[in-house]
């Protein structure tokens, strides 16, 4: 059994007009717009790390902005 990891939800959604044609957009999630948003500080200083290691940490950071955004910090 796998864990649903807590997205933040949608981070940009464009909502629907029917009358107008257009269909509501999901985009992406709020924990991949953090991870971009943390990925793009870590290539200002990206040392040593393997490209893997920057992933990771990017997500990591991105974990840790939906829970500090979900407790209202």
């Amino acid at each position: 059994m796998t864990t649903k990891i807590e997205d933040g939800g949608y981070a940009f959604p464009s909502p629907s007009d029917e009358k107008a044609g257009w269909h509501s957009e999901s985009g992406m999630t709020m924990r991949d717009w953090f991870a971009g948003q943390a990925l793009a500080g870590h290539y200002a200083d990206w040392g040593s790390r393997s490209i893997n290691e920057i992933a990771t940490m990017a997500y990591t950071m991105a974990d840790a902005m939906i829970v500090a955004r979900k407790a209202g910090v």
